[in-house]
């Protein structure tokens, strides 16, 4: 299983902001987390609101914790609130269960981190995750 390297998380960050800036989005905040859930690098840009950093972490955090991409979070949570509930308890209230929470997987399919992007809609969050994992040769699996 491959590990992120911090070049790799830099260049997962880099790509996802130029994506946004090609779609004139809002500032964002993207965090890359590790396979353990481990804050690898996070980036806020000038702009984003205070809680920002939190959110982005609880996206990825989401993915991480159930093996799944934070938009299935977010299906689930339509269809089993109280699950998601439980579970966002056990985290300590830390998920963030909407899209733009990305799993990040080696050419295996292991997991090997998740990425997690806030300041614009979800799904425009979740398509520069999407366009920063791919670009750093991993596959993105938003859920």
């Amino acid at each position: 299983m491959r590990v992120i390297t911090l070049a790799e998380a830099n260049r997962i960050i880099e790509v996802t902001l130029t994506t946004a800036a090609a779609m004139k989005l809002k500032p964002l905040t993207v965090a890359v987390l590790d396979a353990g859930g481990h804050l690898k690098a996070l980036v806020r840009q000038d702009g984003t609101s205070t809680l920002r950093p939190e959110v982005a972490q609880g996206k990825a955090r989401g993915a991480i914790s159930l093996g799944i991409g934070s938009r299935a979070i977010f299906r689930r949570a339509q269809e089993q609130a109280f699950f998601i509930q439980a579970i966002n308890g056990l985290a300590g209230g830390s998920l963030v269960p909407v899209p733009g929470g990305v799993l990040v997987r080696d050419e295996a399919g292991d997991i090997v981190g998740a990425v997690g992007v806030t300041g614009d809609s979800s799904d425009n969050d979740e398509a520069c995750a999407i366009a920063g994992i791919e670009a750093a040769g991993y596959s993105a699996d938003p859920g």
